[in-house]
């Protein structure tokens, strides 16, 4: 396993977590250590990169072992429910039992574009949430174009046995978030929260308890600014979390730290 350690920060720097991003995409095939290194330079002490389609969690697994700043979790995104096996609680339990497998995701809803399987998805979603349950770890969530359904299943699932769950790359409405929030579920800040037009998102954030709060990248995607528009890295959450500070009006050092101990307590794998 590699052993890899910052090469130009200071050690006094704070340190924040990367709560998703996807390592295993062809976006960084070329330079992998590279960016990880870049990640640990900025700050960025663990990643947890997000297996979506569960035939490639081999693959995605594979860095998790060789790299000792990341870790994973695996499930099946929303918009892939349709063109890949349903996943089963078995199936995905029995993955769990991986030391660094961390978390049950990402799943969730996308109506965006995929409304027409919106049933597979649904169904795809309650056998995660089965699964969260039962091995403790947290649901990852991907939500877009689905609050009324997601609420409402989130919400009904809840009420058949309590789960953990981080709402990830939060862009949706006030009414999910607090649906979210009232269930003791965590909001992920990503690239977006950072966007100059996204004031609305980042008075949804501020409304939110600070101790709710995680941070990510989604990486390969949504690059905050100066970057956006281009690809996006561990190393760039630094960016959001600077921004995240602003909006909870607390020093870059705070943010760090409480953001650090969140994901501490929900991805506990990732902590011991």
């Amino acid at each position: 396993m590699a052993s890899l350690q910052p090469e130009s920060r200071t050690m006094t720097q704070p340190t924040i977590v990367d709560s998703h991003c996807h390592l295993d995409f062809p976006d960084f095939d070329s330079e992998r250590p590279e960016v990880i290194q870049r990640a640990l330079d900025a700050g960025v002490e663990r990643m947890v990169t997000i297996c979506t389609r569960l035939r490639l969690e081999p693959q995605v697994r594979a860095i998790a072992e060789e790299y000792d700043p990341v870790f994973y979790a695996a499930g099946t995104h929303p918009m892939s429910a349709a063109e890949e096996p349903l996943a089963t609680v078995d199936e995905l339990i029995k993955l769990a039992a991986h030391p660094k497998f961390v978390g049950i995701g990402e799943t969730g809803l996308d109506y965006h574009y995929t409304a027409d399987s919106k049933e597979i998805q649904q169904q795809s979603l309650r056998v995660h949430i089965a699964a969260a349950r039962e091995t403790k770890l947290p649901l990852i969530i991907h939500a877009r174009a689905a609050d009324d359904d997601m609420a409402r299943i989130l919400s009904e699932e809840y009420a058949n046995g309590a789960y953990t769950c981080v709402m990830h790359c939060f862009s949706s409405s006030a009414e999910l978030g607090k649906a979210a929030l009232d269930l003791g579920f965590y909001l992920s800040m990503s690239g977006i929260a950072a966007f100059p037009k996204s004031q609305e998102l980042r008075d949804i954030f501020a409304t939110a308890p600070l101790d709710r709060i995680l941070v990510e990248t989604d990486s390969p995607y949504l690059a905050p600014p100066p970057y956006r528009g281009k690809r996006n890295e561990p190393a760039y959450s630094a960016h959001t979390a600077r921004v995240g500070a602003e909006v909870f009006g607390v020093d870059y050092a705070e943010f760090a730290l409480r953001t650090t101990e969140n994901f501490d307590r929900l991805f506990w794998k990732a902590a011991q």
